[in-house]
């Protein structure tokens, strides 16, 4: 039997991408959102992180630990996996392979982004190399300060939209392997909440980006919010 067909091991790789890791890319976007009311709102975000109780222990059994188990089971099914889009050109077909290659990609993606934002590594081409981790007060400046380079912009982008198709895509997965939605009609109506939740939540993770360029990000100013310091978010204030 294949190491990637073991049925619990399968279902504990499910389970973990939907939770806890679906949950934290919620969380995660959320408070990244927060960056369209300026950089106080948002450095106050990333401090009500900090003064999480039990932070670290959140952090390693909620996040890392399920990370590691999920991304190395995933490169052992995109090991294992038969691509036979060539002879069989079904759309869910091409929705498996996307899923692989968005899997792979997003190994290395996290693995930069935690080992940048959260440890401070790969300073230099513009990028900084000051952690976001114990220094709230710097969050948004730190963030800005790398997406002052298109190139890393849009790196940061696609890799949002990439988490955001695999996870609308696995909880489609989930649900119909787990036998949650059942018949043909069901699965369509899950298909297209799940590629919905996708969208939505690639939509709020690229203007919580462009957040970081211009106040507001891609969104009418009108529908952002005064700072908590009573300062205004007017057009034109880069706050660097």
């Amino acid at each position: 039997m294949k190491f990637s067909n073991n049925f619990l091991f399968r279902k504990l790789h499910q389970l973990t991408g939907i939770v806890p890791l679906g949950l934290f890319f919620f969380v995660h976007m959320f408070t990244n959102a927060k960056a369209m009311n300026g950089d106080k709102v948002f450095n106050d975000a990333v401090a009500d992180i900090h003064h999480l109780p039990f932070l670290i222990f959140i952090e390693v059994f909620g996040i890392f630990l399920p990370l590691l188990y999920h991304s190395v089971y995933g490169i052992f099914i995109s090991a294992e996996a038969k691509i036979n889009v060539g002879n069989y050109g079904y759309g869910r077909n091409w929705l498996y392979v996307f899923q692989r290659i968005t899997g792979i990609f997003l190994f290395f993606f996290i693995l930069f982004h935690l080992l940048h934002l959260r440890f401070g590594l790969f300073g230099g081409f513009d990028l900084t190399s000051v952690a976001v981790a114990g220094n709230a007060d710097r969050a948004y400046s730190i963030v800005a300060g790398d997406f002052k380079s298109v190139g890393i912009l849009l790196f940061y982008i696609l890799g949002v939209g990439a988490t955001a198709w695999h996870l609308g895509y696995g909880l489609f997965l989930f649900a119909v392997d787990w036998g949650i939605v059942i018949g043909e009609k069901a699965q369509k109506a899950m298909l297209y909440l799940s590629a919905a939740i996708a969208i939505g939540l690639f939509a709020v993770g690229t203007n919580a980006a462009f957040s970081f360029v211009r106040p507001c990000g891609l969104v009418p100013q009108i529908l952002c919010e005064s700072e908590k310091s009573g300062t205004s978010v007017t057009p034109g204030s880069k706050k660097f």
